[in-house]
């Protein structure tokens, strides 16, 4: 527990996070049981700030926790229409026909969303149940109690200066105890990976995997919109380099999303995430539909990979993890919002059935089996060999192999192949640059392609820059003396934000982090070779401000 002397606030359940995984456990929690005291606390300037997602939503979750959701005006409002997918060449396209995909893959019934838009609305459903919700609210620390159970966090420290200490407007921040702590802050969240680290929740789960996102929402000519149409692709540009796709989504309002996912387990240092993701959009097929539209906003996250196999244990002494706190992603579907969801129902469930029972700080076991055992476990285990199958085996093997696994497990209910591993983590698979040719990356030209700091003015981000930087280094000299001398310095590009780069020459050469421009994807606390590199969370309010996406 910190020195520092904090008023403290009771209440029987604390959460932290407003995701859909985090809004479902408050919600939840309200219809068991109206009486009891619940806070949800959210490190963005609103809830929805800090929420990006594709999204393709499957409504399986938001229709357990609120039937009626359509008669509440619940913004999820374009169906899917059509499904494409296609291998992508340099210049052309082959597309996979829809019938040889397993069942599982198509998008019929489901919609094309917005979720920081369904998460603004579920907070307004929470917010009428007596659900307290304070955005721009950073949790800082774990709060322990005296049998090392988890019992609150500290929220709301504003007020330091660059070298950490106590500015003249210091402000403390407050204790915010529960009888259970739900953690639900989205990938590579600071205070899950103490919780994993403290109480060894990955002791029996396979290593986990991640990979990076990058979005950007276009208003195109109508006359090519086509609403609630689907694509996705795989193949050029990343080819051999790197696994991942690509996502063209069309909502209301002549809106296109377009995105672009790069596994970051690519060996090559020299990979440029951000910029393969620009030359994407020169493909024929995407810049004539982006032709004489705009670009309006950009985003860009980690996203959990490693499926069901890197599960850790999600309940430890005094609460839970929810969501891709724990890696909830059907990786195949590229889904994880319906699952998050029903994670946050199981969570409640559980954790109102042991405060019935008289119970607090203890472990929630039931909700770790619910999770694993039940429709959660259930769309994961059909998927599970699919990643490490194109991680080792490269993607017409994950396309064949993975298909005919996933057909499997969805006729006999069961895997030929077992449960594949994942075997290195994404840090460990970095290679060093001399076994790598560098990439040549085309100049963005300002109209389909853009340069990074132009576009992470289109995130709306802001940090209050007298603030310590909320990127921490292990070791202030290993950024230029390893990473830099052995690796070429991947930071520089594996950032899609451009926070990190190398200034100077020779022995004059220093690493620079530039945290004002961080949009929150964490990729470094993830990728970075000597792991280095720890993502904190900078005080409250601060970060991107997505409008829709």
């Amino acid at each position: 527990m910190s020195e520092i002397e904090r008023e403290a606030m009771e209440y029987d359940v604390v959460i932290v996070g407003a995701g859909p995984a985090g809004l479902s456990a408050a919600i939840r929690l309200k219809q068991l049981d109206s009486e009891l005291n619940i806070v949800l606390l959210e490190k963005g300037s609103e809830v929805g700030a800090h929420i990006l997602s594709g999204a393709v939503l499957d409504p399986c979750g938001l229709d357990r926790l609120i039937p009626d959701w359509k008669e509440r005006g619940a913004p999820i409002t374009v169906p899917v229409k059509k499904d494409n997918f296609f291998m992508l060449g340099e210049a052309g396209k082959a597309r996979i026909p829809n019938f040889i995909m397993p069942p599982l893959m198509s998008n019929h019934g489901n919609y094309i969303v917005s979720m920081g838009n369904v998460c603004r609305w579920m907070a307004e459903q929470a917010e009428a149940m007596g659900v307290e919700i304070f955005p721009g609210m950073a949790c800082s620390e774990l709060v322990f109690g005296e049998n090392g159970e988890v019992k609150g966090v500290v929220a709301g420290e504003f007020g330091k200066d660059a070298d950490g200490n106590q500015g003249a407007n210091y402000e403390p921040g407050m204790e915010l105890h529960g009888k259970y702590v739900f953690l639900s802050e989205g990938v590579r969240g600071s205070l899950s990976k103490q919780v994993i680290e403290k109480y060894d929740l990955a002791a029996n789960s396979d290593v986990a995997k991640f990979g990076i996102g990058m979005k950007e929402i276009w208003e195109i000519d109508p006359e090519k919109h086509q609403e609630g149409t689907v694509t996705h692709t795989m193949g050029w540009p990343l080819g051999g380099n790197a696994g991942g796709g690509s996502f063209i989504y069309h909502l209301d309002n002549n809106q296109v999303y377009v995105g672009f996912v790069v596994h970051l387990n690519y060996k090559n240092p020299h990979m440029f995430p951000y910029m393969e993701f620009q030359r994407f959009k020169h493909h024929p097929m995407v810049a004539e539909l982006l032709k004489g539209g705009k670009r309006v906003a950009y985003g860009a996250r980690a996203i959990s990979e490693g499926g069901f196999q890197s599960i850790p244990q999600m309940a430890f002494p005094g609460g839970a993890l929810l969501g891709c706190s724990a890696g909830l992603v059907n990786v195949p579907r590229i889904k994880g919002n319906h699952n998050a969801m029903l994670s946050g129902i199981h969570a409640a469930e559980s954790a109102v059935a042991a405060m019935s029972a008289g119970r607090a700080g203890d472990t929630l076991s039931d909700y770790d089996e619910a999770v694993k055992s039940g429709p959660i476990g259930d769309d994961l285990k059909k998927v599970r060999n699919v990643k490490p199958l194109w991680s080792k085996k490269g993607l017409l093997a994950s396309l064949a192999v993975g298909g005919f696994d996933m057909w499997c497990n969805t006729i006999l209910g069961t895997s030929l192949l077992g449960t594949l591993k994942h075997g290195k983590s994404d840090a460990e698979a970095t290679e060093k640059a001399s076994r790598h040719k560098p990439i040549d990356y085309p100049k963005p030209d300002g109209t389909l392609s853009f340069d990074r700091l132009t576009n992470v003015a289109f995130s709306f981000t802001n940090h209050e820059e007298s603030q310590p930087a909320h990127l921490k280094l292990k070791d202030a000299d290993i950024p230029v003396n390893v990473n830099l001398a052995e690796f070429a310095g991947p930071s520089a590009r594996y950032c899609p934000a451009g926070v990190y780069e190398f200034v100077g020459e020779g022995e004059e050469t220093k690493f620079q982090i530039n945290f004002q421009n961080c949009v929150h994807c964490k990729t470094c606390d993830i990728k970075d070779p000597s792991q280095n590199i720890t993502w904190t969370v900078p005080q409250g309010g601060d970060g991107p401000n997505y409008p829709n996406m």
